[in-house]
């Protein structure tokens, strides 16, 4: 019997504001445990939240964004759990009238349009911290009140792989619009995924397991993997019954999703509407602003990158899904009109340490000025491109100018052509019998001799005159 996948994804997003949604403390991240919270965000007896008004409008251009109509008024509620996260014993969210829905992505890779039920605002919870050596438990509550959106998803996606795609293409949204940094390793997005089978064919949906404890791409990917095996061999052997709506983590270091609760419906947490908050209503004139001066999405810039730049498609891919490598690509050509030689270093050079996890784009001491003039010194043969591939690597990893890298070391390219003689002179009486290989049509033998004068030259000799030097001594 044939199963197919059913995912559908609960992104949470903190966003870039200064102030918390409900007080003035501060959203910085990684200060010291407890330094930053307030009785309005502990929820303390008497204390009265106010609304951020920045929390509306970035969440109104997410919606915006992402195709969704954006509700002309909408409410906060309160949804009671007890856990130590929140001392208040109740979240401050959004229900039934939340601030935006109905929206969607398209996945141009999979020609699939993958609906988004709705984006709503809430507040983040505390972090626990688990001293399994003193069986004890520390919480830090300076990550209460931090503003987020939760972007939920309708189950449109039916493999990990289009998962992994929708959440790619969600990121960069949301890092073009610039309401977030979304890095993923400080839990500025997160993600929880329900997963399902169902038989082919079949229109209802069964039983879902919510995966928790996921921060990213890659163990997003191994998670709904290992846990659709799971499922597929409990509906095989036939125990389907073992398959129940509930909540699983992720252990990475096992490779497996671990049993953690029974899942949760709307109804037992006990929403309510929050007394202490006014509704918040959106003017159409408001709206039409939002929709009007929305930056440059990574579709549209994909358009004018093909167009402008002349790049395939493979290239621009690339270069779009990183907001921050698009502006670099950009401002490199602004002062190196070959788009193409760019896109080709920043792909293949840069991509190495990027890949790597060497460096991030946002500890990068390359700036593009100084790209823009190594391509230079290669075009005026100030450098050959094996010297450049040295240079643009301390470039990476010191932030010097190419000037001064190649000034320090010596490596302006040799062009003089009498310099040039007498290395080949030398590298032919070297290499006698490859001279007479060379003589006798071994062709190949032009590729050694080639190699020595750059072997001596220590790779600075102008490849071109060094060639046409051997080629008149040979």
């Amino acid at each position: 019997m044939a199963y197919e996948t059913i995912i559908g994804l609960e992104v949470h997003v903190e966003l870039e504001t200064n102030s918390k949604i409900f007080c003035g403390c501060s959203t910085s991240f990684g200060a010291d445990p407890n330094t930053q919270c307030c009785p309005v965000c502990l929820g303390l007896p008497g204390s009265l939240p106010k609304l951020n008004t920045r929390v509306i409008e970035f969440a109104a251009r997410a919606g915006a964004a992402l195709n969704c109509e954006i509700s002309a008024y909408s409410k906060m509620d309160r949804k009671h759990y007890f856990y130590p996260d929140m001392t208040k014993a109740f979240q401050t969210s959004q229900y039934d009238l939340p601030l935006c829905k109905t929206g969607h992505i398209y996945l141009e890779k999979y020609d699939k349009k993958v609906r988004i039920n709705r984006i709503h605002i809430e507040e983040d919870a505390g972090k626990l911290l688990h001293m399994e050596e003193e069986s004890s438990s520390l919480i830090d509550y300076n990550r209460v009140g931090v503003p987020l959106i939760e972007i939920v998803s309708e189950p449109d996606m039916r493999s990990p792989e289009e998962a992994i795609e929708y959440l790619r293409q969600l990121k960069s949204v949301l890092e073009y619009l610039e309401i977030s940094d979304c890095k993923m390793e400080q839990g500025s997005l997160r993600c929880d995924a329900n997963i399902s089978l169902r038989e082919v064919g079949k229109k209802e949906l069964n039983a879902k397991v919510e995966l928790k404890n996921i921060n990213s791409f890659k163990e997003l990917l191994k998670a709904l993997q290992k846990e659709e095996k799971r499922q597929l061999e409990l509906y095989e052997f036939n125990e389907s019954h073992k398959v129940i709506q509930e909540t699983r983590r992720w252990d990475s270091a096992k490779g497996r999703t671990i049993s953690m609760r029974s899942k949760e419906n709307a109804h037992d947490y006990r929403y309510f509407p929050e007394p202490d908050l006014p509704g918040v209503v959106m003017a159409k004139e408001k709206v039409d602003n939002l929709l009007a001066h929305l930056p440059e999405l990574p579709q549209q810039k994909k358009v004018r990158f093909i167009s402008e730049y002349q790049l395939n498609e493979v290239e621009t891919d690339i270069l779009i899904n990183d907001r921050k490598l698009s502006l670099f690509f950009e401002e490199t050509a602004s002062y190196y009109p070959q788009p193409k030689i760019i896109a080709n270093w920043l792909l293949v050079e840069l991509m190495k340490y990027l890949k790597e996890d060497t460096i991030c784009f946002d500890s990068l001491k390359l700036k593009p000025l100084y790209l823009a003039d190594m391509l230079k010194m290669i075009d005026d043969h100030t450098i050959s491109g094996k010297i450049a591939k040295q240079v643009f690597e301390e470039m990476v990893l010191s932030g010097k100018t190419p000037q001064e890298i190649v000034k320090e070391s010596g490596m302006v390219q040799i062009t003089d052509t009498a310099e040039l003689e007498n290395i080949v002179e030398r590298v032919l009486t070297e290499n006698s019998k490859s001279v007479e290989d060379y003589r006798q049509g071994k062709e190949q033998a032009l590729g050694f001799l080639m190699g020595q004068v750059m072997k001596q030259t220590k790779g600075k000799a102008n490849p071109q005159i060094a060639k046409e030097t051997l080629l008149k001594k040979l």
